[in-house]
């Protein structure tokens, strides 16, 4: 079985005073965060900021110490399974001009409800959940 491995950022601003998070819709229907698989020689958090620029365009990035998730899940790509890890962060931006990719569809910012509908796999609701509570908290 191939192993993958990838890094992601649930990516917010403040508009309104309101926490929004941006969701990209991916050609295969479902909306997720924005991610990608780690190059080699790269560190957690330069997988994010490149694939952050790469797919959004957006490059203003900072990072909220003390939030870091790993999810891992198994698909089939060609008929072959694969093992992925993805580790996420919690970052902010102050920019919301996104400039899609050829790799996504759509993209959206949105608050913490509308983004939990939006979002299609069960371990990227619990991972919005957990990253809103924890800046709640902040």
């Amino acid at each position: 079985m191939r192993t993958e491995f990838s890094c992601g950022a649930l990516l917010y601003c403040i508009d309104n005073q309101q926490i929004i998070f941006l969701l990209l819709h991916y050609f295969s229907g479902h909306w997720d965060f924005p991610k990608g698989n780690k190059e080699r020689g790269e560190n957690y958090i330069e997988t994010i900021r490149r694939e952050i620029k790469e797919e959004t365009g957006i490059s203003d990035l900072n990072f909220i110490d003390g939030f870091v998730k790993e999810i891992s899940y198994k698909y089939l790509r060609h008929n072959q399974l694969i093992s992925k890890k993805v580790v996420y962060f919690l970052a902010r931006t102050n920019s919301k001009d996104v400039v899609l990719s050829s790799e996504h569809t759509d993209f959206v910012w949105d608050h913490y409800e509308s983004a939990l509908k939006r979002l299609t796999y069960k371990k990227s609701k619990e991972i919005l959940t957990e990253g809103y509570k924890f800046l709640k908290k902040l």
